[in-house]
């Protein structure tokens, strides 16, 4: 069965619209934007939603968050550009290196308040139970799936047989190629091994012809593909996910429960952040840079920004529909438990902060 919006959430449901946040910016006159970096005025739409009156003192919060991830340089912008301030937040921001797991756990009981990640390595963990809920959709891209030009693979179709390099086995550049390699008809367990080595080392497993490929994100993967020996098989932008979210915002489903109005107001900073790294990616490029691979310049970091889709962030029912999209995927190649019912996890997983 082809799973869709429709499939899932039936014909014309508009499950949980109220708060349609790109219908918004089209109704203000905002959004036209047909690539992933369009003319976008810094005026959209947190910029006009009305932030909390900060009376007194600010809200306190700690939001986990990955340094090294460019994707998420939309967080430091945030911070540094006083957006968390305009929302009645005072935000620390904890680089958290250690695992999943560990992090959703540190955000179910309460010692961070919130963080954001990429979907395919939290959807998993989230399916284990923790007390986490998904608020908004933050980016497309950051993931890739590169060889070596003297390998001779082009197409996904041609991996077959063949070993892949990843830099952990629940990567979520893992769990995602491992879903275009079944919609290809390859069976992403046995028909391909995938070998894991440290990060650092992955280009030289490749240059020794250890493996055939390597699946890992941005930047590291976007600036070896400044390098013409190396071709790009595969993203996650493309083969029909053009138009699906990345990163997500997960926040502690105690904080939902107990100060709707945070919870609304940390998201629409986020989201605001966002907006503000369309329109200006120097400003992200620059908020990014201390933490950038060695040598990298501002333009360099900008042309990364610009590869993916900070204008695509879904909220309500697109974001749900997406979720679901992702759970009926890793059901399929058996990331996700047969058991999962992936509207149900959607539902569960979920929450409209922004309309509640």
């Amino acid at each position: 069965m082809a799973w869709n919006a429709k499939t899932l959430f039936g014909a014309g449901d508009d499950h949980s619209r109220g708060f349609d946040r790109r219908a918004f910016l089209k109704t203000v006159g905002l959004v036209g934007v047909a690539a992933p970096f369009g003319a976008l005025s810094l005026g959209s739409f947190a910029a006009t939603a009305s932030p909390p009156a900060a009376a007194g003192e600010l809200k306190r919060i700690k939001f986990a968050t990955n340094a090294s991830a460019i994707c998420l340089a939309p967080v430091f912008v945030a911070q540094e550009h006083g957006i968390f301030k305009k929302y009645g937040l005072d935000v620390e921001l904890v680089n958290f290196g250690a695992s999943t797991e560990a992090l959703l756990e540190a955000i179910a009981t309460g010692k961070a308040d919130g963080g954001v990640g990429m979907a395919l390595r939290w959807l998993k963990a989230l399916e284990q139970g923790f007390d986490v809920k998904i608020t908004a959709g933050t980016h497309g891209g950051c993931s890739r799936l590169v060889a070596l030009k003297s390998a001779g693979i082009t197409k996904l179709t041609e991996l077959k047989g063949k070993t892949i390099g990843i830099s952990d086995l629940a990567s979520p550049g893992k769990n995602f190629f491992s879903i275009l390699l079944h919609k290809e008809g390859i069976d992403p367990i046995s028909d391909v091994e995938w070998r894991q080595y440290p990060g650092e080392l992955l280009q030289l497993a490749a240059d020794k012809g250890e493996i055939h490929a390597i699946a890992d994100g941005d930047p590291k993967a976007y600036f070896w593909l400044q390098d013409p020996k190396y071709i790009q098989i595969a993203s996650n932008l493309d083969h029909g996910f053009e138009n699906r979210v990345c990163c997500i915002v997960g926040l502690r489903g105690s904080l939902i429960r107990d100060d709707q109005p945070t919870a609304a107001a940390l998201t629409r900073a986020l989201l605001e952040a966002q907006d503000w790294t369309v329109a200006k990616p120097q400003d992200a490029a620059r908020a990014f840079l201390p933490n950038a691979p060695k040598g990298k310049t501002v333009e360099e970091l900008v042309g990364v920004l610009q590869s993916q889709t900070h204008n695509h962030n879904p909220v309500g029912a697109d974001l749900k529909t997406e979720i679901a999209l992702y759970a009926q995927e890793l059901r399929d190649v058996q990331v996700f438990k047969q058991s999962t019912d992936p509207k149900d996890f959607a539902d569960r997983v979920f929450a409209d902060v922004l309309t509640a």
